[in-house]
């Protein structure tokens, strides 16, 4: 029975082989209620993935992002601001080269813990414009040891509240759900309770795989190596994934990265104090403002003026080499979600 049951067990196995050819490895978790993203808790490793980006600042110098998006880069996430009073040198320029290329590129805030949330609230809404295209805003959260001025921990109950107003704020001005840089210690001290699951993460893991760094955390986007390569950029440059498919992405930019099925929750006032509003004259209103989303509904209008973002003919994505032979690692078993 054994023998005469092996071409058929055979051939289910080569039909699943010839399914799984080329899409993302782990059954991602569609968007739900508010959330734009989908997204996975496991991956086989970032060579599966179809959809890929890169995020820079000041250090990669110039950029050629025709070169770049020849390569095979999709998206990009581009350093805007850090604290309140600090503007990525090359944040413009990489700006508007990321558009007029056809890239969908974010900006990205790196926070300050002993600064006030208000003011690199206020500075990031200054310097980053409100585009229909664009991704939506990521909030960076690490621990900075290196600053000359902050080199330390803050309180984890101190730390959820800054990137709460940050992140209700950026919601209310830019009308999409932030995007949410943890690192692996960070996370770890701060989120690793299942914090902010309402919002995208994207997650730092460069020698394992994500599941083993951030367990249990569903993810967006996974920066997978430091020292990956891309035509246009000179030297090392951070490479990342995306967790859905290029069918998921595509729908994605078309609504100019908001989730449709999402946008009545995501404008409905949220019970919780924002930032105090930018006063002119320089100072904050003191009455806190409650967290109505400013989004308006995706329509078809919105995803045709925004960039060539993601269209049907983008070029195939290029693979980054991996840091390590752990980023193709086996398929992990999947655990069931509490």
């Amino acid at each position: 029975m054994l023998v005469r049951s092996a071409p058929r067990i055979a051939l289910v196995l080569f039909g699943l082989a010839l399914a799984g050819c080329g899409s993302v490895p782990m059954q991602t978790a569609e968007p739900g209620g508010d959330h734009p993203f989908p997204t996975l808790t496991q991956t086989s490793g970032h060579a599966s993935h179809e959809i890929h980006g890169i995020d820079v600042s000041k250090w990669q110098g110039p950029i050629d992002w025709e070169a770049v998006r020849g390569s095979g880069v999709t998206f990009a996430f581009i350093k805007a601001t850090e604290g309140g009073d600090r503007l990525d040198d090359r944040f413009r320029e990489n700006w508007e080269g990321a558009r007029r290329a056809g890239i969908a590129r974010g900006a990205y805030h790196f926070t300050y813990w002993c600064g006030s949330m208000s003011e690199q609230i206020a500075w990031f809404q200054r310097h980053v414009p409100n585009e229909p295209d664009a991704l939506p805003p990521v909030l960076d959260v690490e621990w900075n040891f290196d600053s000359p001025t902050c080199p330390r921990r803050v309180p984890v109950h101190v730390a959820q509240q800054k990137m709460r107003e940050f992140l209700h704020a950026m919601e209310r001005h830019y009308g999409k759900k932030p995007i949410i840089y943890a690192d692996i210690t960070f996370h770890r001290e701060v989120l690793a309770g299942g914090e902010f699951a309402q919002y995208p993460f994207w997650v730092r893991s460069v020698r394992a795989l994500p599941h083993e760094r951030y367990p249990g955390r569903r993810w967006a986007f996974w920066q997978t190596t430091a020292t990956g390569r891309v035509a246009g950029v000179t030297g090392n440059v951070d490479r990342n994934v995306f967790a859905g498919s290029r069918a998921q992405w595509q729908r994605l930019a078309q609504s100019g990265f908001r989730h449709q099925g999402g946008t009545q929750v995501a404008s409905q006032v949220a019970a919780v104090p924002a930032a105090p509003a930018a006063d002119p004259r320089g100072g904050h209103q003191a009455e806190p403002v409650l967290a109505a989303v400013a989004a308006q509904p995706a329509t078809v209008e919105a995803g045709q003026v925004m960039s060539q973002t993601a269209s049907a003919n983008a070029p195939p994505a290029a693979v980054p080499a991996p840091d390590t032979p752990a980023m193709l690692a086996p398929l992990p078993r999947p655990r069931p979600r509490q």
